[in-house]
């Protein structure tokens, strides 16, 4: 029997209804190793491929011939937005059978909880944070939930796979299943899945099953490329020079003429959205922030209506809807700039294509911003804007390479070349969400023995490399400083400081959080900031700019009006983690011949003029390159975390034989520094120390604990360092890069 013929009526009368001529690829796989095998799934398909029906048609099929007594669905996704969008479209494809489909976060009327604990069936839909609430909030209510569960769908899963938030989601679906007696197959969903085998056994922890990924042919991947470099001032790249390159991508003529004197890479941004719905991606806020008010500038400027719309996550929920309503009028000609907000696989309608400002930091990234584009037949379509200041006449030489281009460039290849996409984030020390965890687990059971306690989390897959003496520490630690406390009975419940953070609704989320103040406009709320001025300075919000008039530091409120002007915006971002493959194929890219074909003008003439300071300068051969004096430029083309430990490991093992000084790091393209000891000396003492069998702790100053996650600061300092050196920086990285140095020079007679 083919998978169509073992649908149930209603999804075949869906199909019918919905005018589909045949099932596509992704759909007759998935279906065949959901209805022929007991094993989790990992359905990785490019985006608009029909993941959604691929893993609900089968799955409502098998529960609508054997319905059961409680939830039999969990989707879990990392957005409310997500949810927003696939309620519509799973409540359609459920009606005629009857299934119920619950949302479940924030935002939704505890009407339609009550609803649902009332009667639980059907399919539930809810965020890690929201389902870490209904853990601690709804403990008794687990089992009568989700007692008969039989699928939990985890939608973007990629989005996991390398924070503590997946550590949590899969930690809580652990401690759920074991509480409720159920034992629910798991199906995972992405587009841009890396390994895919790593991902699926991230997707099968704890689950006693093991992940089939199904295989299937997903057609030819078709794009339309551009990657334009400008410089923020005139001239550019090309200028003066005689280039009779053409591009293999033909970018139509400008719609319009941006003003005079604007900044080159916006006004080319503006010339090409006239009369299209696009998205404008950046890699911050802030950046977001002064794109829109630039472009809404420009519309002023021309005496146009204004058309560019904003979101991203400090806006509040009505800005954001407004933006995704518009997004999803097929005869909208309104441009969204968007952060990764818009990233995920919110149907978005009839994009005609997506900008993008300077490099994303993954390749994860790009894949999903590319993907927003490209659905209905037709191709996918990016626009790279890269922009730089030009250098300073006496600029030093790290300054001369346009690193974001180079980075795009590196991004596109790997993916073209090697279908590389950052796999997960393995053998950490997760010891902010041990405690996260372990306050979560008490709170939602009361009063546990230590010998209990540390049985139910330790016994978490997200906790294989935490020993019982390292818990022990922490449960001293919390017992110290009242999180925890010691019942007459013996037993561990939470104390007064640990009820408190408990309590409070942001404990429910790890992922780390500034202090926000919300933003009044009138009776309207326009979003959340942090650090606010003082009354009388100004603030750019909603891609706006507005006059402060008062700040309540008490209710965190700020109460503004709004002005004309542009200022820079600040939210509290933080750079990504990039991964030293990127940083790898950068190097690549600047050591090669190979023209690119969706390279434009400005461009290649900017990628020629980096490629020749690469010579000049002799990195070719040469990660350590003399800036004059005693003063060096070291690019060591590492990844976020080996980088950031190389910094430490020059300066607390080798700075003093090196009489190393003042070392700048540009993370993670290059670092500078003076030191007094010639070159071979640097390679042949960074050698001998990489080579010696160090603790990872030697890489922290004595007194340094450093908070790198959510909850450290509530952590015994000796686990925050010991996560740091040993489940942070990538030491082993670091040191074969090292070696690598010394061996290379060796091999080449130098």
């Amino acid at each position: 029997m083919n998978v169509f013929d073992r649908y149930a009526p209603f999804i075949q009368d869906y199909i019918y209804s919905s005018g589909w001529k045949a099932l596509r690829s992704v759909q007759d796989a998935a279906g065949e190793s959901i209805f022929n095998t007991q094993d989790n799934v990992l359905i990785t398909a490019s985006t608009a491929s029909g993941k959604t029906e691929a893993a609900f048609f089968p799955i409502l099929t098998r529960i609508d011939e054997d319905p059961p007594s409680s939830v039999a669905v969990m989707y879990i996704a990392p957005l409310k937005a997500l949810i927003n969008d696939q309620f519509g479209r799973l409540s359609e494809l459920c009606e005629q059978a009857g299934i119920p489909v619950t949302r479940w976060h924030g935002d939704v009327p505890q009407s339609q909880k009550r609803k649902l604990m009332r009667k639980p069936q059907g399919i539930l839909q809810i965020t890690p944070e929201s389902l870490e609430s209904l853990m601690i909030n709804k403990h008794m209510e687990i089992p009568s939930l989700f007692a008969d569960l039989r699928f939990i769908v985890i939608d973007e899963i990629h989005s996991l796979l390398r924070s503590d938030r997946g550590l949590q989601t899969f930690c809580l679906i652990e401690r759920m299943c074991a509480l409720a007696g159920c034992h629910p197959r798991r199906i995972g969903l992405s587009a841009t899945i890396g390994s895919p085998q790593a991902a699926g056994q991230f997707l099968a922890s704890g689950s006693g099953r093991k992940t089939v990924i199904p295989r299937f042919d997903g057609g030819k991947e078709v794009w339309r490329l551009s990657m334009e470099h400008f410089f923020n001032t005139s001239p550019q790249a090309d200028e003066g020079k005689d280039d009779n390159r053409v591009p293999s991508l033909s970018v139509e003529k400008p719609t319009d003429t941006a003003p005079q004197a604007a900044d080159p890479g916006i006004g080319y941004i503006f010339e090409h959205t006239k009369g299209k719905k696009c998205l404008i991606f950046t890699n911050s806020r802030e950046e977001c922030e002064a794109v829109c008010q630039h472009l809404r500038h420009y519309c002023e400027v021309k005496h146009e209506p204004e058309r560019f719309l904003i979101h991203h996550g400090n806006l509040s929920a009505s800005y954001r809807e407004s933006a995704e309503e518009e997004m999803k009028d097929d005869d909208s000609l309104m441009s969204v700039c968007a952060t990764a907000t818009l990233e995920l696989g919110i149907d978005i309608g009839k994009l005609e294509r997506a900008f993008q400002i300077d490099a994303p930091f993954t390749v994860s990234g790009f894949l999903q911003r590319l993907g927003r584009t490209g659905r209905r037949g037709n191709p996918a379509e990016m626009w790279f804007v890269m922009r730089e200041d030009h250098p300073e006449a006496r600029a030093m030489m790290p300054d001369l390479i346009p690193w974001y281009l180079i980075q795009g460039i590196a991004l596109v290849q790997l993916y073209i070349e090697e279908r590389f996409v950052e796999p997960p984030r393995t053998g950490r020390l997760p010891y902010s969400l041990l405690y996260h965890q372990t306050m979560s687990t008490l709170a939602a059971g009361g009063e546990m023995s230590p010998r209990s306690l540390a049985s139910r989390v330790l016994s978490l897959s997200s906790f294989r490399n935490i020993t019982q003496d390292d818990y022990r520490i922490l449960l001293r630690h919390l017992i110290e400083n009242d999180h925890i406390c010691r019942s007459e009975n013996g037993g561990l419940i939470l104390g007064l400081t640990g009820e408190r953070i408990v309590n409070n609704y942001k404990f429910y989320a790890v992922f780390q959080e500034n202090i926000e103040y919300s933003v009044h406009s009138g009776s309207e709320e326009l979003g959340t900031i942090v650090k606010p001025p003082p009354a009388g300075d100004k603030i750019a919000i909603a891609g706006r700019v507005w006059l402060v008039e008062e700040v309540d530091h008490r209710k965190k409120e700020v109460y503004c009006t709004l002005v004309k002007g542009s200022i820079p915006a600040y939210f509290g971002d933080v750079a990504g983690d990039i991964h030293t493959r990127i940083l790898e194929r950068m190097y690549k890219v600047l050591d090669e011949e190979k023209s690119y074909p969706y390279l434009m003008k400005h461009a290649v003439c900017r990628l020629r003029d980096a490629r020749s300071t690469f010579m000049k300068a002799g990195m070719k051969n040469h990660p350590l390159v003399h800036l004059g004096g005693n003063m060096w430029a070291l690019f060591p083309w590492l990844g976020s975390y080996a980088f950031l430990a190389l910094e430490r490991f020059l300066k607390l093992r080798c700075g003093k034989a090196l009489s190393l000084k003042g070392l700048s790091p540009s993370r993670p393209y290059y670092m500078q520094f003076t030191m007094k000891v010639s070159e071979e000396e640097f390679y042949r003492i960074t050698a001998q120390e990489a080579s010696k069998d160090f603790d990872p702790l030697e890489l922290l100053y004595p007194s340094e604990v450093p908070v790198f996650e959510k909850y450290d600061e509530y952590v015994p300092p000796q686990l925050v360092r010991k996560g740091f050196a040993a489940g942070v920086l990538d030491i082993e990285g670091m040191k074969q890069r090292v070696l690598s140095w010394s061996e290379d020079r060796n091999t080449a007679g130098i």
